[in-house]
């Protein structure tokens, strides 16, 4: 006895269909939503700083910011630099709350990644940290994208991710009004771990849209380290240049 009804038709296969990329509004038979022309011109991070992939004429530079001043993170990972239309689709993103484009990106970054993983001896964490948001910032845009980034990075990597380990118990002036000794002294006191929190030992990914002074990323290691995280790498999807470049 057949349980299920006889259907003769063609049924819809959504992988098997083509899609509109996200960008140019053109066919594209990509799971990711991104056609091949828009994917290879976007503003891919070539030569960069070996541990806060700030870009530079070379590679395998150190840049002068970090050799005078190591950061608490080991490595910084981003695909692309913080240009059009990256700068577009993240702000589109964050503050039109395009979700899509999120994930696409989020996507293309875990493609990034593994091939990192894979192919450049990036060693995987044990864990991703999405970077906390300021609560009254949450209640303003009602998401906080890191999460969302995070969310996704952990589907696709297979890589487990804490949403509560990472905390941010006061509200401070938003980052992108400030320069980078003010930003500095604006985290001094802004985040704090989990009371239950289990860092020692274990290697971190701190997640987040677009790393500018690395100053969040830095103040979020230091703390992971100095309560016994063992390493702590950096995840985003863009990397701003040098002021001026």
């Amino acid at each position: 006895m057949h349980c299920q009804p006889e259907h003769k038709h063609q049924v819809y296969i959504w992988l098997k269909n083509a899609h509109t990329c996200l960008i140019c509004d053109e066919a594209t038979h990509a799971s990711h939503c991104v056609c091949n022309v828009c994917e290879t011109e976007l503003p891919w991070l070539m030569e960069q700083c070996a541990i806060c992939a700030l870009p530079l004429p070379m590679e395998g530079l150190i840049c002068g910011p970090c050799l005078k001043k190591p950061s608490a993170f080991k490595q910084v990972i981003a695909p692309w630099t913080y240009s059009f239309p990256i700068d577009s689709l993240i702000s589109r993103f964050k503050h039109q709350a395009r979700w899509p484009l999120g994930h696409m990106l989020a996507r293309l970054l875990g493609q990034h990644l593994q091939h990192r993983f894979d192919n450049s001896g990036l060693t995987r964490p044990d864990c991703l940290l999405p970077v906390p948001m300021a609560r009254k910032r949450l209640r303003e845009r009602g998401f906080n994208q890191a999460l969302m980034i995070a969310r996704w990075l952990s589907q696709d990597l297979d890589i487990a991710v804490d949403e509560h380990l990472l905390l941010r118990p006061q509200d401070t002036v938003a980052q992108q009004a400030l320069d980078a000794k003010s930003r500095q002294r604006n985290l001094l006191t802004a985040f704090a771990l989990a009371t239950s929190a289990d860092v020692t030992g274990r290697h971190f990914a701190l997640v987040d849209d677009v790393l500018t002074t690395g100053a969040t990323a830095h103040s979020l290691a230091r703390l992971l380290i100095n309560a016994g995280a063992r390493r702590v790498d950096v995840y985003c999807l863009a990397r701003t240049p040098k002021p001026g470049a």
